[in-house]
């Protein structure tokens, strides 16, 4: 299947094609996403049962599929310990594009809070010693992530603000310690506020994601989401900027590119 060269290039950040929810047509979902230009999709682990799969969609097409490896939060149970060293295991034994998704989730369940927090801060360092990128879930968790980063930041230190639905405040902060904002679907909803924020951020610290099967874009709110949709995000964002989606497409393409590590098309 070929890449469509008619459209700006556009990278996913974000997306998790490899669940279930695309079953019964991942290979029509990632064709659709190549038909409206975007030509990289970087897919975040979730846990231990999720590992075989992404990497199984991800050696369809090694140049253009990036698998991840990391602990989710909402993933962080009784067990944790026992899934960060699976977590270590696989770094050892073959190259990830990052350490991701990873995090602290304070909107589902605080019960694990303290585990969340070490097993976010264990893989951070995981990361900045084998200097690879995080992917970060801040899910009302934004100002505690960024206290437990602000010590450690560094040139070494590095990576995405995932789905970032914050304040201008946070998101200077972010953008103070290195890190990119991950800009997805909620973009395009009325009442989230997200667009004044955007419209104060240069874009060259944004990147594009879906979060797929999650969070879809107006017109699709509410429906399986799919990278396809990362045009729609960036024609939105270009509204809101006031500039095309060339340019959009251009500088979010080239800030995914650069962190990630990205050399070819």
């Amino acid at each position: 299947m070929q890449l469509n060269p008619t459209n700006p290039e556009l990278i996913d950040t974000h997306a998790h094609l490899y669940a279930q929810e695309f079953d019964a047509d991942r290979m029509e979902v990632w064709q659709r996403a190549k038909d409206q230009g975007i030509q990289h999709i970087f897919l975040p682990n979730v846990d231990q049962h999720s590992i075989a799969a992404m990497l199984d969609f991800a050696a369809m097409d090694p140049e253009h599929l990036h698998p991840m490896i990391g602990l989710h939060p909402c993933s962080v149970k009784a067990d944790y310990q026992e899934e960060l060293e699976l977590v270590r295991q696989w770094l050892d034994k073959r190259p990830f594009c990052a350490i991701g998704e990873i995090g602290i989730d304070l909107y589902w369940d605080k019960t694990w809070l303290s585990a969340q927090e070490e097993a976010f801060l264990t893989q951070v360092h995981w990361a900045m010693e084998r200097q690879l990128p995080v992917v970060i879930h801040s899910r009302e968790s934004t100002d505690l992530i960024i206290s437990h980063l602000k010590p450690i930041a560094s040139d070494n230190l590095r990576g995405i603000f995932h789905c970032f639905s914050g304040t201008v405040a946070q998101a200077m902060e972010i953008i103070d310690m290195g890190f990119l904002l991950g800009i997805g679907g909620v973009l395009t909803f009325k009442k989230a506020g997200l667009d004044q924020v955007v419209s104060q951020i240069p874009l060259q610290h944004i990147v594009l994601e879906t979060d797929a099967p999650y969070l879809a874009p107006v017109p699709y709110r509410g429906k399986r989401n799919e990278s396809s949709y990362t045009k729609i995000v960036a024609e939105k964002l270009a509204e809101i900027l006031g500039t095309d989606i060339e340019e959009v497409a251009a500088v979010t393409s080239a800030n995914a590119k650069r962190l990630f590590g990205i050399t070819h098309k």
